[in-house]
């Protein structure tokens, strides 16, 4: 009987979140497809209202060590650990994500994603490598802050993976257009450390990562039943990216900082 009830009780809270986030995406959604049909400002804001509802419906709490510099042009180059990283992050700032394809398809957060006018990158369409780092500059060039998930794939959340130097290509593609020959790429790291108050071990980061042979709705509601997620997302000194830099060496410091970063997170420190 217990079980039943508590199994009841998680579904009306799954519930309570979907109509919650129903309700939000269809107040916001026609404002946001005018704001993007005549180019307003808002466009920008309005993703951040909706993250931060979904974020405080789903239960996950941020605490934030560090903010976005002020700068432009400003690409953040960050490890990525789950879908929930797109809420936590665009909760934060109005930011732009370069997002894989698949992206697309998500349930609510790839509509989005969409309207976010992420830059979707096709792995496999190496010929337009040159024109999706083009949109990217574009973006950086407007002033917007554009998120580069590095690592290319999610992780397990206890650790960094390699980050890909390739798309740091859009840094580079931006220089002839920023100001003082400087672009800026700033270090961040997402660390999902608490449950329920409680610290996370490393077998139960898992409830809130979604490594890439996890199915998008098992993960999805995997995380609705839990709620009361903490996250740590700490922002790093920024490097600045000039006519000198290669973008290896750029990829490497930023893997290096968010790696210092994420480690000192997971330590409570």
């Amino acid at each position: 009987m217990a079980n039943r009830l508590a199994n009841a009780l998680i579904w009306i809270r799954i519930g309570l979140v979907v109509l919650v986030l129903a309700t939000t995406t269809l107040v916001l959604l026609p404002i946001q497809l005018v704001a993007i049909r005549f180019e307003l400002p808002v466009r920008r804001r309005l993703p951040r209202w909706w993250h931060r509802v979904a974020r405080r419906a789903i239960g996950v709490r941020v605490h934030l060590h560090g903010l976005p510099a002020k700068g432009r042009p400003l690409l953040l180059a960050s490890n990525h650990v789950s879908w929930l990283d797109i809420t936590v992050l665009g909760s934060v700032a109005d930011v732009a994500y370069i997002a894989k394809s698949e992206v697309r398809n998500w349930p609510i957060f790839g509509l989005f994603a969409r309207l976010q006018r992420s830059v979707f990158i096709e792995r496999s369409d190496k010929r337009g490598t040159g024109r999706q780092i083009s949109d990217v500059a574009q973006r950086l060039k407007a002033g917007e802050i554009v998120v580069l998930f590095a690592e290319g794939t999610t992780s397990d959340g206890n650790a960094v993976l390699d980050f890909k130097s390739s798309l740091f290509g859009a840094a580079s593609a931006t220089l002839p257009f920023a100001e003082e020959g400087v672009v800026l790429v700033q270090p961040v790291a997402i660390a999902y450390t608490r449950v329920h108050g409680m610290a996370m071990g490393r077998y139960h980061r898992t409830l809130a990562a979604w490594p890439g042979d996890v199915e998008m709705i098992p993960s999805l509601l995997g995380v609705l039943r839990e709620g009361a997620i903490d996250v740590d997302v700490s922002f790093g000194a920024p490097v600045r990216f000039t006519e000198e830099s290669r973008r290896k060496t750029v990829a490497r410091e930023a893997e290096t900082a968010v790696r210092r970063m994420m480690a000192a997170r997971l330590r409570g420190r």
